[in-house]
């Protein structure tokens, strides 16, 4: 926690004596040319797709000069804290990267984000984008984000060689066959299950979770006064004790997790598909590896036939410094040619319904099926189903959890966790 607010204050100071050039009306000629698009795609895979986008960007609008304002660390936790100063202070970027559903809603209540209706109307959005998607960026008729891509977030990845030395014969379908599977590779001498930072315990958190109670027990527990303290998420945080029991040392973030089953030296790795493009990308941008053969796939355990969905997204701040470049940006992210240039190399799907199917191979093309097919449940982690408020309590007590191991003193703080930010 102090590492991460040392750096925050460290990311704070040097925004203050870098922001000169931007300073609304009167900051001249570069204030108005140069777009910050701030996100938290720094690593393999993700910077690729941005750069690609940001390729597309730069042709259609010479005028403007993209400023890539990225703050390393997956999933985003420590950009929004630096976000979250900056919208206080009334410095926004022009526009920044959020995940679609729950996490923009303290934005949208404090008025800090512009409605995009005028770029949907414009651009005839809600005709190229799915319904229910529409419905999770919306507030009150009102739109404020425009979705670049669709994750899934319930994914097993593994390393075939290691589960045939385990002698494991195929992917772990539930997740008392998981926990099985764990115990053998842990015999075989190999680590079971790698994980990186706190974050990625979340993930694991919310696969254990859907696996063990289904999607519609699931889902329930984000409608209001859900019971959090019943024996069937009992039995799910006693599924994620175990299963967390067979963890490898934390990692410091997803990569080099999920490198360790690349490598063969893990069997196991739950994260969302992002870490397709990591495995895949050619070493310049990824792992350059060769999937069924090297690393393959599957729902996480208990969760086939649902797809666990977020959806990145960028937004309008009131106030933005360079307005019509963020509008610009906007409409490169919306369009058929950002989305089909983004989503390949960061290892998605496209929002839009009309992307060309053909780019999308492999891991991608299994993930377009499922998207059309499963029922959906929202990610916790990444934004969808909870608030941050809620979010940050939740994945405070999966932290402490991770410490004492004490599953009633887990479960209570989530009934609190639920009973404060979701009620």
């Amino acid at each position: 926690m102090a590492a991460v607010a040392v750096s925050v204050a460290g990311l704070l100071t040097l925004t203050a004596c870098g922001g000169g050039d931007k300073g609304g009306s009167g900051g001249g000629q570069a204030a108005q040319k140069k777009v910050e698009v701030f996100s938290w795609w720094t690593g393999p895979g993700e910077a690729d797709g941005l750069k690609a986008m940001r390729g597309i960007f730069e042709k259609q609008n010479p005028n403007f000069t993209f400023f890539d304002a990225a703050v390393a660390g997956g999933s985003g936790d420590q950009a929004r804290a630096l976000l979250s100063s900056k919208l206080q202070a009334n410095q926004p970027p022009d526009t920044f990267q959020g995940h679609a559903g729950a996490e923009l809603q303290g934005y949208i209540k404090a008025g800090k984000l512009e409605s995009l209706n005028f770029l949907y109307d414009e651009l005839k959005l809600k005709e190229v984008f799915p319904q229910q998607l529409i419905d999770q960026i919306s507030v009150q008729g009102q739109v404020y984000s425009v979705p670049v891509n669709i994750h899934r977030s319930n994914v097993l990845w593994f390393n075939p060689g290691v589960l045939k030395t385990a002698g494991i014969a195929a992917a772990p379908a539930t997740v008392d066959e998981f926990i099985a599977d764990l115990a053998k590779v842990k015999k075989a001498g190999k680590i079971p299950l790698s994980i990186g930072s706190q974050w990625t315990v979340v993930h694991l958190f919310e696969n254990v979770l859907l696996g063990s109670l289904g999607t519609d027990a699931y889902n329930a527990l984000w409608a209001p006064n859900a019971d959090w303290s019943n024996a069937n998420v009992t039995k799910a945080l006693e599924n994620f004790k175990t299963v967390l029991s067979y963890a490898g040392t934390p990692q410091e973030d997803w990569q080099p997790a999920a490198k360790q089953v690349a490598d063969g030296e893990a069997a196991f790795n739950i994260m969302g598909d992002w870490a397709y493009g990591y495995f895949h990308n050619p070493p310049d941008g990824g792992l350059g590896k060769q999937s069924k053969t090297d690393f393959d796939w599957a729902a996480s355990p208990g969760t086939d036939g649902t797809f666990m969905w977020l959806s990145d997204s960028f937004t309008l701040p009131k106030g933005a410094p360079n307005r019509n470049g963020a509008v610009a940006w906007l409409k490169v992210a919306a369009s058929k040619e950002g989305q089909d240039a983004f989503n390949p190399l960061k290892g998605s799907i496209p929002a839009r319904k009309d992307a060309d199917k053909s780019l999308y191979k492999d891991y991608l093309a299994w993930s377009l099926e499922q998207w059309s097919a499963d029922k959906l449940a929202g990610s916790i982690q990444h934004g969808v189903v909870a608030p941050d408020a809620w979010k940050t309590a939740l994945s405070d007590a999966i932290g402490l959890f991770q410490q004492d191991q004490d599953v009633a003193k887990l479960q209570q703080a989530l009934v609190a966790a639920a009973k404060a930010g979701g009620q």
